[in-house]
């Protein structure tokens, strides 16, 4: 095996090869061959470094060099500057609020995040399973498998604090314990990678960068709760996520940390790959085992719940992508350490994808408990352009949307859950005051109308009504009696829809209506949008 004096990461996550990083990729490796200097330097694929904004993003080790924004006519200057001759080529470094060029973990971008889940994205090769087994790879699984039995590693997981990650935020430990203790010989483990929430891709790019620790995450969650089979429902679209975790199943069992025996340990566990077909209703629990079992992606009743009565009616533990990936940490380093990250109420951290009127948009993970402020200004660097911020949406499309009297909000569940929103799926978006309220609120509610599986009433039919509500009320011919309507809507909604998807489809609309009211009051009897944005208004101008 040749060692290389250096390592030349590029981000291949899926949002830096829709900006061509992999003809970045491929240019470099030409251009290194034909300097002769292939012996010394090797191109690596990487996963996401987070400042998606300024891919693609290629960093030189062992200098830790990051570029930014290369593309392929830069690279013979990066070969031939750098590589060749040592020189920094300090245009292409990052740019943040100052002209002057500073390397990425300078920045305050990365100063104030905490990277648990996101230990190894963007360091190692996510095909290559000797690379993660540096990383401490399969170490908590060995812990586990060697020195603690399954209530143990049930207590470890409960002692840590940890709250599911997928948008319920109910306690882990207590899940797996439910799980452990159902009746019946045969269980299952299901890891939910259906990531159908608009802005939100933080599982995608976990799954690009790291599919060991979700492996491991779901060996020893079947280890807790005696399961000795897996599955993962990854979304269709999402097809390097499918490829990496293919290959990574498949060198896990070369390395004997899949299958039979694990380790000699006596445990066996095996994962099996499911793909979805795009439906979002398939990210709610129910609807995914539905899905996984052949049928229609619709919810179940409630209870049975998954715990005692999940796929083909067994007991089965559902988990998203970053819970999973929370496990490992835990078990190498102990509850106690993980209970030192977040608050005391919300230890650990949270991986949140950061979009729409904020300058370095991008994966990031904090601790628990940041203020929106610190992450809107500090880490996002702040509205752009000179615009002022307006509001921020919590937990993807279905969560609440906050203003600025949020700013200096701790960010975990109980603060966002007093102002009646939520961390929900983990996308944060960032609006500035050119935007409309309502015209949002019929955007989202256009998604939701059309997601809806149809199957219980109060979903099926209060997404259209409010749709058509804020038509009207876009429309100028609204009424506050119209909004007193929806606001009740919303609560029968809350109150009596099957799934999460009717019961959090009114989160944005009530927030809204909560803390940007009198922009929704000057629409209606006559008004018009104060913004200047309604699709309708703008229309009927034109």
């Amino acid at each position: 095996m040749s060692i290389h004096r250096s390592h030349i990461l590029i981000c291949s996550g899926s949002n830096c090869s829709h900006r061509q990083s992999r003809s970045v990729r491929a240019r470099l490796r030409e251009a290194i061959g034909e300097s002769g200097l292939d012996q010394e330097f090797k191109v690596i694929e990487t996963g996401c470094f987070g400042l998606c904004q300024q891919g693609p993003i290629m960093v030189i080790y062992p200098e830790g060099v990051h570029y930014c924004r290369v593309q392929v006519e830069d690279v013979d200057e990066i070969v031939q500057t750098h590589l060749g001759k040592g020189r920094v080529v300090t245009r292409l470094l990052f740019k943040g609020s100052t002209e002057e060029a500073v390397e990425l973990p300078q920045t305050a971008f990365y100063q104030k995040q905490k990277r648990v889940v996101l230990r190894n994205v963007g360091l190692i090769d996510p095909e290559n399973i000797e690379e993660s087994l540096a990383r401490d790879g399969y170490q908590g699984l060995a812990k586990a498998l060697d020195t603690m039995a399954p209530d143990d590693v049930i207590a470890e997981v409960t002692a840590s604090g940890l709250q599911g990650r997928g948008g319920a935020g109910f306690p882990a430990g207590r899940k797996w314990e439910f799980t452990r203790k159902a009746p019946g010989e045969t269980k299952y483990v299901v890891c939910n990678a259906d990531e159908g929430e608009p802005g939100t891709s933080k599982d995608r790019l976990i799954l690009e960068g790291d599919p060991h620790t979700i492996i491991e995450g779901m060996a020893l969650a079947g280890y807790a709760v005696g399961a000795s089979k897996g599955f993962i429902y990854i979304r269709g679209e999402y097809q390097l996520s499918l490829q990496r975790f293919r290959r990574a199943v498949a060198q896990a069992i070369e390395y004997g940390l899949l299958g039979k025996d694990i380790l000699g340990s006596g445990f066996h566990f095996d994962i099996e790959i499911r793909s979805g077909a795009g439906a979002y209703v398939c990210g709610e629990e129910t609807s995914l085992l539905n899905s996984l079992e052949g049928r229609r992606g619709e919810p179940r009743f409630k209870p049975p719940f998954p715990a005692n009565a999940g796929l083909w009616g067994k007991p089965t533990l559902i988990n998203n992508v970053e819970t999973l990936a929370n496990v490992a940490p835990i078990m190498l380093h102990g509850a106690q350490w993980y209970q030192q990250l977040g608050t005391p109420d919300c230890p650990g951290t949270k991986v949140f994808t950061l979009s729409g009127n904020i300058s370095n948009r991008g994966l990031i993970e904090v601790p628990m408990g940041i203020t929106l402020r610190e992450i809107i200004e500090d880490i996002g660097g702040g509205v752009p352009n000179g615009r002022s911020f307006k509001m921020a949406q919590t937990g993807g499309t279905s969560g609440g949307c906050l203003g600025p009297q949020h700013l200096d909000l701790p960010v975990d569940i109980p603060h966002l859950a007093a102002v009646g929103s939520s961390l929900g799926s983990g996308a944060l978006l960032i609006v500035d005051d050119r935007h409309c309220m309502v015209d949002l609120a019929r955007v989202f509610l256009k998604f939701f109308a059309h997601e809806s599986c149809g199957q219980c009433t109060p979903c099926r039919e209060g997404t259209t009504l409010l749709k058509k509500l804020l038509d009207k009320v876009a429309s100028g011919q609204g009424s506050l009696q119209d909004l007193e309507l929806a606001r009740r809507i919303c609560l029968t909604m809350q109150k009596t829809s099957l799934c999460g998807l009717g019961q959090t489809v009114p989160t944005p609309v009530m927030t809204m209506l909560d803390f940007f009211g009198s922009e929704f009051a000057a629409h209606v009897d006559g008004g018009g949008c104060p913004v200047g944005t309604c699709r309708t208004v703008v229309e009927e101008v034109i």
